[in-house]
């Protein structure tokens, strides 16, 4: 094999073995930044080895074994020679060929488990979280976690430096929480993954209105997620989520880059495949008691129109009653002007709006260009066509991301003439 080949091999195989190694050796050394730094090792090794003698059949157990043999030796140069030294030695005492010894599934699971709540612990800022989550379990560079949020490489990388002090300072144990810990930690990881995938789906800022690197990294740690988390309601919900989601990613920009919203979009396009995903997650959250989450409610939302054949055949109806138990566990002044549009769509956009109108007090949406590019929708259907182009003016105002822009000003040319 050529070895540019095989260093793009050697790249895709990291890219899918590096969290568990990384995971692994944070439980051996107990200190996150320098369990990566073995791992990042292993890696070199590889680079340095796999192009003359080619890779080996199990790629992944040679990388997991040179990490595990370089993390002893650290254990050997800090002079470690408790009994759990001594295991570990006799663990580790295996040959660097083919059958290298790995750790069990549900061992690798654990860790990974452990690694995820470590990642994502309230000691960390959002932000710092995300980052370090990319970085360790979805496998990003720095300067693809840089261009994905669209920030300099240099702040990626002062986040994530600062992200494994901070765990090292406070000494956050690699553990998973127990008992009345666990639901807090718990949301704290899925708040991230959708965090990842919200800014992947509808990018904030810059000149593309959609990231799919981000939203599939941010599905891949969720799958792992409910992988080693099957009891769990809400991660199901959010893999449910993200898997609708992601089935339109084809159907969301045109071919010149531009936004296509929902009820325009061409459903051939999307992913069947991934709608099938979708249903399989909520099929599991019925059988583990019922969609009373947020991120399950929002999952059994987007399967509404999943499951449309037609933007016309879509039961806004459903989706109103859903918007509203959602608002019952999750208040927020974003899922109330998402019900407006969902009671707009079932019985008219009067009722949508009165409830928009009243949302234009409430401090949390002053500066969000949704508040009044829905606004401007409703008027632009109820004929106020002065009103609604103002009002698509203001919401391109307050949008940072070039290609929302555009749309909204599309939007307000389209009041001028009447016509979309």
């Amino acid at each position: 094999m050529p070895a540019a080949d095989t260093h793009r091999a050697i790249e895709a195989i990291w890219r899918i073995e590096s969290s568990k190694i990384i995971a692994y050796l944070t439980r051996m050394v107990r200190d996150i930044g320098l369990a990566e730094d073995l791992a990042q090792d292993a890696l070199i090794t590889a680079l340095e080895r796999w192009p003359k003698e080619g890779i080996p059949d199990n790629p992944g157990g040679w990388l997991m074994t040179a990490a595990k043999r370089k993390a002893l030796d650290v254990l050997r140069r800090n002079k470690v020679r408790d009994q759990k030294y001594a295991l570990l030695g006799r663990e580790l005492d295996v040959r660097m060929d083919s059958d290298m010894e790995v750790p069990e599934p549900g061992e690798v699971n654990d860790d990974l488990l452990r690694l995820i709540f470590m990642t994502c612990h309230p000691v960390l800022s959002p932000e710092a979280r995300v980052a370090l989550t990319l970085r360790l379990l979805g496998g990003l560079t720095t300067v693809e976690i840089a261009h994905a949020y669209l920030v300099p490489e240099a702040t990626i990388a002062q986040r994530i430096v600062r992200a494994k002090r901070t765990l090292s300072a406070t000494r956050v144990a690699f553990e998973i929480p127990q008992g009345t810990e666990l639901k807090p930690r718990l949301s704290s990881v899925l708040e991230v993954i959708y965090l990842m995938f919200n800014e992947g789906y509808a990018a904030s800022s810059g000149s593309q209105w959609i990231r799919p690197l981000l939203c599939q990294e941010a599905l891949r740690i969720g799958r792992v997620l409910a992988e080693i988390a099957p009891l769990e309601p809400e991660v199901h919900g959010l893999v449910a989520l993200m898997e609708f989601q992601s089935s339109r990613f084809k159907s969301r920009v045109n071919t010149g880059g531009q936004p296509v919203l929902l009820l325009d979009q061409n459903r051939a396009l999307w992913d069947y495949l991934l709608i099938r995903r979708g249903f399989a997650a909520l099929d599991r959250i019925e059988q583990l008691g019922g969609m009373t989450g947020p991120y399950a409610l929002q999952a059994a939302i987007s399967a509404c129109h999943a499951g449309a054949a037609s933007a016309a055949e879509t039961n806004w109806i459903r989706i109103s009653a859903l918007y509203e138990a959602l608002a019952q566990v999750s208040p927020s002044p974003i899922v109330e002007l998402n019900r407006a549009v969902a009671l707009s769509m079932a019985f008219g956009p009067e009722i949508g709006l009165e409830i928009v109108d009243a949302l234009q007090s409430v401090p949390a949406l002053k500066g969000y260009h949704l508040l009044p590019s829905v606004r401007g929708d409703l008027l632009f259907k109820l004929g106020r066509l002065e009103e609604a182009c103002a009002e698509f003016k203001r919401a391109a105002s307050l949008t940072d991301n070039q290609r929302e822009r555009e749309l909204l000003l599309d939007r307000a040319a389209e009041c001028l003439t009447g016509e979309p």
